[in-house]
């Protein structure tokens, strides 16, 4: 496969444009779908988190590649694609799958070394799956770079050192208010985020717990699951009375504009005069919290765009730099074997052709010489294919092993034109037409957070 990434981030991004393409809805199914039936794309998978979206791509033509995903993005977020452009990043063949792994590893994240990624990579792959737009190919991608995370989560410290974003804005807080231990909070939304959100706050010993969601079922499941006697459900309408009966709002929904306005935090804020700020955590991308409550007394708002500002606990260097070399050691060996996997069609094509026309002239034999006894037959029959063996020996295995080297693409090619193969029978081996789509893949396994 022909891998490319054409995606934008928190690293490239001002949180306000990526604010503006959040994908939501049926978006990202539909932007899949479009993109999988342009002609220049085999395989895509869509990587959309609240900080970073990313098309993963087979493509046959890089320039065309390119300029397809990126007006895809444009079309589908919204966003001007002039101005799109300026903050796409785009990867390629070994720099794509070096950006994968080191994505997995949480080097790319907000919070160097943050697990969540892993289940947003996993989220990833099954949507594509469903939306049957990922073949072998992106199967095998994301399958080994949620691996090469895991082996760089249980080798290193690096996990110990990242945090995930609830938990890193939640210190972000308690710089300002001191220990949320004992605290009223109120969590808006029940997806994987809210989720994650309301268990942190369980374990970190909040007094009492509110979860409110558009769909009142889902935060009943929410509080089932959390199993704590404080935790309790409120109407999605009761958000803003409840304003004033909690110390921490967290807020992460999928809704396409603010969901808890200035005007709904004023007279709570007002009220808190001579206590700690009301707090709010956005972890919503487009944001679910008015951004005036940064300049609103009382209120204390920490969203994407101060984390991304804000003084992460770094990782020790020496961890940071163990993963770095797990990702370069991995990638190193994800190219050989892809490369080698290219040529084993051809190979295997070339000892079918030298086996057909062993039986070709065994058989001219057996003509010519019918009176041969039958271990003389035999004996000639092993012979001639001993021969074979040997000849075609050396030459398969030094050619998997240029191929599995850079640059070593060309060696199949090289193969089918010496010995004449017939396109038709590498196929043939294959199963898939060269340069089409593999199938099916291996359905992606496990639960993941957000």
């Amino acid at each position: 496969m022909s891998l490319l990434v054409v995606g934008l981030s928190h690293r490239t991004t001002p949180v306000g444009v990526l604010e503006r393409a959040a994908l939501t809805g049926d978006t990202p199914a539909l932007l899949l779908r479009d993109a999988a039936a342009n002609e220049t794309v085999g395989e895509v998978a869509l990587v959309n988190t609240c900080n970073r979206i990313e098309l993963y791509a087979d493509v046959d033509k890089f320039h065309a590649g390119v300029a397809e995903l990126s007006l895809l993005l444009s079309h589908h977020s919204g966003v001007d694609l002039e101005e799109l452009t300026s903050h796409l990043y785009v990867h390629y063949e070994d720099r794509a799958v070096h950006h994968i792994f080191s994505v997995a590893c949480g080097l790319d994240s907000m919070v160097v070394g943050e697990g969540q990624i892993l289940g947003q990579l996993r989220d990833a792959l099954a949507r594509a799956q469903q939306e049957h737009t990922a073949g072998r190919g992106l199967n095998e991608l994301f399958q080994t770079a949620l691996r090469v995370g895991k082996r760089a989560h249980s080798e290193t410290g690096i996990d110990k050192a990242g945090q995930s974003l609830v938990t890193f804005g939640l210190d972000q807080i308690a710089r300002t208010t001191g220990d949320i231990a004992g605290m009223r909070a109120l969590v808006v939304g029940a997806g994987s985020m809210s989720s994650l959100a309301a268990a942190t706050l369980v374990r970190a010993g909040v007094g009492e717990l509110r979860i409110a969601n558009r769909t009142r079922a889902r935060a009943e499941r929410l509080a089932e699951i959390l199993d704590v006697a404080h935790a309790s459900v409120i109407d999605f309408a009761e958000v803003p009375k409840a304003l004033g009966e909690v110390d921490l709002v967290i807020s992460c929904t999928g809704a396409a504009g603010v969901v808890i306005t200035a005007e709904d935090v004023a007279d709570a804020a007002a009220a808190r005069e001579g206590l700690t700020p009301l707090a709010f955590l956005d972890l919503a991308m487009p944001r679910d919290v008015d951004h005036a409550l940064h300049e609103l007394p009382g209120a204390l708002l920490v969203d994407l765009e101060s984390l991304s500002e804000a003084d992460a606990a770094a990782p020790g260097a020496g961890d940071v730099d163990a993963v770095t070399g797990i990702v370069a050691d991995e990638v190193t060996a994800f190219g050989a074997a892809q490369r080698a996997a290219r040529i084993a069609p051809t190979v295997v094509a070339l000892r079918a052709m030298a086996s057909e026309v062993v039986l070709s002239e065994l058989g001219r034999l057996n003509t010519r010489l019918p009176d041969l006894d039958e271990r003389t037959r035999a004996e000639v029959s092993q012979t001639v294919k001993r021969v074979v063996d040997k000849l075609l020996h050396a030459p398969t295995v030094r050619v998997k092993q240029l191929a599995a080297e850079p640059g070593g693409a060309g060696y199949a090619d090289a193969l089918r034109e010496l010995f004449d193969l017939d396109l038709a029978a590498v196929q043939a081996v294959s199963g898939t037409p060269i340069g089409a789509q593999a199938g099916p893949p291996t359905p992606v396994t496990g639960g993941s957070p957000r």
